[in-house]
């Protein structure tokens, strides 16, 4: 049974943020994600989360200068104390909100700068943010991002960042696995879902390319959750997509999902 968790940074934007975790439940999800939390205090969430039936799948740690450009700070050498800091502000929030997966940016590199370097750097940051979040049961998750959305992105390639968590070797370091980034940097999504599921420890869909509702685009969603459900996956999919128009409108998808039975809606 596939459990589908609202993303509430980008769907439901038609309502102040706070009011979309009611919004997602009164359509029927079970749990949601967003970016971040840290606008607002832990237990004003966890009382939005609670008030509603709602589970809280994923957010990011604190990913540095989100208002400069910077999309995580994990690679980033000389910014080893921040990102110690950041990983210690996320597992507080996860602790009152609830949440068992935390999902750490890599950042940006430039084409001059030292790779092996950044690739250092993020290994060591990683393994830190494995151990102090074992303790807490949380899952530490990195992401693939593609380049066209987010230039420059230190980590592209689901087979790279799935020879990264092998490497660090901790039971609870995982990946990521975004439909849409994945489609656009290399394809065959359905084989590399296959090939790395004991790896993944979330998953993440929109269309491609517009990044729209999933049964628009590309991508042969009904093929992919029948797969993903058949596979045997038990975490959550994060619903990261930007509706065409309203938000509710454009469930059609959701509920042929629920009436083939591949997944549950709130009553």
């Amino acid at each position: 049974m596939l459990r589908f968790a609202a993303n509430l940074s980008m769907m439901y934007v038609e309502h102040d943020f706070l009011d979309r975790f009611a919004a997602a439940a009164k359509d029927g999800f079970p749990g949601v994600e967003f970016l971040f939390p840290y606008d607002y205090q832990p237990e004003e969430i966890k009382s939005r989360l609670d008030a509603n039936g709602l589970t809280q799948a994923l957010f990011n740690a604190p990913p540095g200068d989100w208002a400069a450009g910077e999309r995580g700070i994990a690679s980033l050498p000389g910014r080893e104390d921040e990102f110690k800091r950041s990983i210690e502000t996320a597992l507080k929030y996860a602790s009152v909100i609830g949440n068992k997966t935390l999902h750490v940016m890599a950042g940006l590199i430039k084409p001059e700068q030292d790779r092996a370097r950044h690739r250092a750097v993020y290994m060591d940051n990683l393994s830190y943010a494995a151990h102090q979040a074992e303790s807490a049961g949380i899952t530490v998750v990195i992401e693939p991002i593609n380049t066209r959305n987010i230039p420059g992105f230190f980590l592209n390639r689901q087979d790279d960042a799935q020879a990264i968590c092998a490497e660090i070797g901790a039971e609870n370091l995982k990946v990521q696995f975004d439909c849409y980034h994945c489609q656009i940097v290399e394809g065959d999504v359905a084989v590399k879902l296959k090939r790395d599921m004991a790896g993944i420890g979330h998953i993440q869909i929109a269309g491609v390319p517009e990044r729209h509702e999933p049964d628009v685009g590309e991508l042969n969603y009904p093929y992919l959750f029948k797969l993903i459900d058949t596979l045997g996956y038990q975490g959550w999919i994060g619903c990261e997509y930007n509706p065409a128009g309203a938000t509710s409108a454009g469930l059609g998808w959701l509920k042929a999902i629920a009436a083939q039975g591949l997944t549950r809606l709130k009553a």
